[in-house]
Order: C-alpha cells, then sequence, then structure tokens
C-alpha cells in the first residue's frame, strides 16, 4: 500500500512547477497521447523528475505529466503509462492515480490501446467500459490498508461512473462518433492471448481484453474517485482473424482513431 508521505513528497514537487490546481485526471494509453498536446498553458514534468514515479519503456508512451487546461477544465494527464508487465510492482503501476488525487482530482478519465474479444466490434473503434474483469489474480490493494487513502473494503458495484458513461454516449451520438459499449479483461502480457484463452475470455464475458486499467480504476475507486474508462479497439484479438498480432499495429491503428478519440474526450470534458 502507498505510503502518505511518498504521496506527498511527489506532490509537492508536482506543485513547484505549477499553480494550477487539476479538477479531473486523464491517463492516455498506447498511441492516444496526442491529447496531451491539446493542453493549453501545458506544464510538462518528465516522470523521471517526479520523487517515486516510475518510467515506462513501452513504445507510444512519452512518460511525461501534463498540467493545464482543457475545454476550460483544469487537467493533469499522464502522457503515457507504465505497466505490470515491465515489472513494476502494482503499487509503482497506480502510484500516480494516488498522487493526482493528492493535487485535487475528482475524477480520472482512464483510456487504453486494447484487442476486441467481441466480434461484433471492429478494430479503429472506441468502447466505453462498462465493467471489467481481473483475469491476472492479483490486486493493487493487497496489504496493510492505509486508512487515510481509503476503506479496507470498497465496493466496486460500479467501478464505471454511470453518470459519465451517459454524457459519453450522448457526446458519440452527438457527434456521429462509434462508441461501443463493453466489458474490458486485465490481461497481464507481455505476451498477446492465445486463441483458447480468447474462447475463455469470451465465455466470461469479456468484449476487449488489454494489459493495464483496471488496477488504476481499482485504486481509483479506492480514493474515492469517480471514474471513466475509453479504449481504443486497436486489433481484434487473436484467433479470431488468421494473422498475427504486433505492438506496431496496435500503435498504428491507435494514431487512425486519435481525432475520434480527442473530439469524444474533449466533448466529454466539457460536461462532466
Amino acid at each position: 500500500m502507498h505510503k502518505t508521505e511518498e504521496i506527498l513528497e511527489a506532490k509537492n514537487y508536482i506543485l513547484s512547477k505549477t499553480k494550477e490546481v487539476p479538477e479531473i485526471g486523464i491517463i492516455l494509453g498506447s498511441g492516444l497521447g496526442g491529447l496531451a498536446d491539446e493542453i493549453e498553458n501545458g506544464v510538462v514534468i518528465p516522470y523521471e523528475d517526479i520523487p517515486f514515479f516510475s518510467k515506462s519503456a513501452a513504445v507510444g508512451h512519452a512518460n511525461e505529466l501534463v498540467i493545464g487546461r482543457l475545454e476550460g477544465k483544469t487537467v493533469v494527464a499522464m502522457k503515457g503509462r507504465y505497466h505490470f508487465y515491465e515489472g513494476y510492482s502494482l503499487d509503482e503501476v497506480t502510484f500516480p492515480v494516488r498522487v493526482m488525487k493528492a493535487l485535487g482530482i475528482e475524477k480520472l478519465i482512464i483510456t487504453n490501446a486494447c484487442g476486441a474479444v467481441n466480434t461484433d466490434f471492429n478494430p479503429g473503434e472506441l468502447m466505453l467500459i462498462t465493467d471489467h474483469l481481473n483475469l491476472v489474480g492479483i490486486n493493487p490493494l493487497i496489504g496493510k490498508n492505509n486508512d487515510d487513502l481509503g476503506t479496507r473494503f470498497p465496493d466496486v458495484s460500479e467501478v464505471y461512473n454511470r453518470e459519465m458513461r451517459e454524457i459519453a454516449l450522448k457526446v458519440a451520438r452527438e457527434n456521429d462518433i462509434t462508441l461501443r459499449e463493453g466489458v474490458y479483461g486485465w490481461w497481464s502480457g507481455p505476451i498477446y492471448e492465445t486463441p483458447a484463452e480468447i474462447r475463455m475470455i469470451r465465455i466470461l464475458g469479456g468484449d476487449a481484453i488489454g494489459m493495464s486499467t483496471v488496477p488504476e480504476a481499482v485504486v481509483a475507486i479506492h480514493s474515492g474517485l469517480k471514474v471513466l474508462g475509453i479504449s481504443c479497439l486497436t486489433n481484434m484479438a487473436c484467433g479470431i482473424l488468421d494473422e498475427p498480432l504486433s505492438h506496431e499495429d496496435v500503435i498504428k491503428v491507435a494514431a487512425q482513431s486519435r481525432s475520434a478519440f480527442v473530439h469524444l474526450i474533449k466533448n466529454v470534458l466539457q460536461e462532466i
């Protein structure tokens, strides 16, 4: 469990670089960091400069925290994230969520690039996360609870806030953006799933599968934040099509979806 003093040290360092007090946090997944470039008067802080932050080696992650104004809201955006599969502990993976909460955010938008398990979905589409499956068998809240940060047994009957989901669906309809709804499954990685594993995930009720998001969402709920989850479906999951998967293709399709993704998030920000 995260230590209060470490969170405060990271928070104080960030506040030494900006006077802005963010109200909304955004975690930008693989190939989706371009939204951070839209932030007005953005203060850019490299992760490596922030106490106790880690750094991703994954392609498509810039390892920068950007704080500024976007669509009339003060936001703090993670331009890239680091992952459990890189060897980081879940404490390390979710530490930025604790820091963003300490900075003052009340809402967190978590995004990712992932594979479509639901065969009605198509690469390049966006998916609104309605719920998730933890398929890794480990939880970021395991260990002694820090009661200053949240309750020992948080309720997760609604991880992804219904009100914000309804706003996202309305924005998508008004702007002619295809926004699927589905259950996101968390896979540890770094290997993609086998065809048999994808069949299992579909039977369990998963509509998409990826290697992030769930740990951050769990810690956000523990922290008392309202969460909105948006996935960019970059490929059909293994075994659905007779073709191999590659991270290069994930980045490419995420970039192609950038316009719809940015438009959706910016319009959602106006209304939440």
